[in-house]
């Protein structure tokens, strides 16, 4: 992905960051099982590492799907006209390598169908025995678990307030919380891709990964110098 950085060229303030609804404390407890997802996460011994990943993968997609179906009604091409989270603004790339400016549903709706597209492919996630996967299939997992991560960030930060309405943050937050474990426990996402949501992290994934809370410590002082810059990926 592409990074650019935008100064603000008058000088002037920037907006004070708007308050973080999704990291008060009333509704970070808020979880639907306490279950130790540390352990879910890990590879089970008599399972082969693919098809572990292949699993996970495919059932975080289908969840997460069903999660942003469940405010897509109000994330629309008018009060969502780009895909951002937090204070960067995500841009889709065309097969060709192509940059384009999209509206957040339109974003969304790419991802959907393109890792519909691969998780169904007998080629890509075979489900018959005795069929390989391919070469290509971690960096595959990847790509597909990072525009999952843009998903559920724009789901946080531009309806969580909906999400709370529909008394859904439990779920939210749980399937979060079990998400980061999973992509950390692979190093499937690029810790610079998810530290926009690192004060989250923080919270929900501390008491679930002990002392591994990989450079969310100085999530902080990053949010504070991020304020100054709009992010473009």
């Amino acid at each position: 992905f592409c990074r650019k950085s935008k100064g603000k060229p008058n000088g002037k303030k920037p907006a004070p960051e708007e308050k973080k609804l999704y990291l008060e404390p009333e509704y970070t407890k808020s979880r639907i099982t306490d279950f130790e997802f540390k352990e879910l996460v890990m590879l089970p011994r008599e399972i082969d590492l693919n098809e572990w990943l292949a699993s996970n993968t495919t059932t975080f997609f289908h969840h997460i799907n069903l999660q942003y179906s469940t405010i897509s009604e109000f994330c629309t091409g008018e009060s969502c006209q780009t895909m951002a989270a937090c204070n960067t603004q995500y841009y889709w790339y065309d097969e060709r390598g192509k940059k384009i400016k999209c509206t957040a549903p339109q974003y969304v709706d790419f991802v959907m169908s393109s890792v519909q597209k691969l998780v169904t492919d007998e080629d890509v996630f075979p489900t018959k025995y005795g069929k390989e996967f391919p070469n290509s299939f971690e960096s595959l997992v990847k790509k597909i678990c990072k525009y999952l991560f843009h998903v559920l960030a724009h789901i946080y930060s531009s309806h969580f307030k909906e999400t709370l309405a529909l008394e859904l943050h439990g779920h939210l937050n749980t399937l979060y919380t079990h998400f980061i474990l999973f992509i950390r426990e692979f190093n499937l996402v690029d810790p610079k891709e998810t530290t926009i949501m690192d004060d989250l992290t923080e919270v929900l994934c501390s008491s679930s990964s002990g002392s591994s809370s990989n450079g969310s410590g100085n999530g902080s002082s990053n949010s504070a110098a991020a304020q100054n810059h709009v992010k473009e990926r």
